[in-house]
């Protein structure tokens, strides 16, 4: 798999994490924080394998290429 990053978080300080990716298998990765809440996780149906991260609402131009 290859990776294209396609935006960090700019005010997101000091690490510009949350982080957005463009794969080459028409897939996207995520960079964000780790949901801990077990009531909101208890809400959703995960299942092994997968896990669940949480990003701003500034980071959504970056999947339409508007951050670019």
């Amino acid at each position: 798999m290859r990776i294209t990053l396609k935006g960090k978080d700019p005010e997101s300080r000091p690490n510009g994490s949350p982080t957005v990716y463009k794969t080459d298998q028409g897939s996207w990765l995520v960079q964000g924080w780790v949901v801990e809440d077990q009531s909101v996780l208890d809400e959703m149906d995960i299942p092994e394998g997968e896990t669940v991260v949480e990003i701003p609402d500034r980071m959504l131009r970056y999947f339409s290429g508007e951050g670019e």
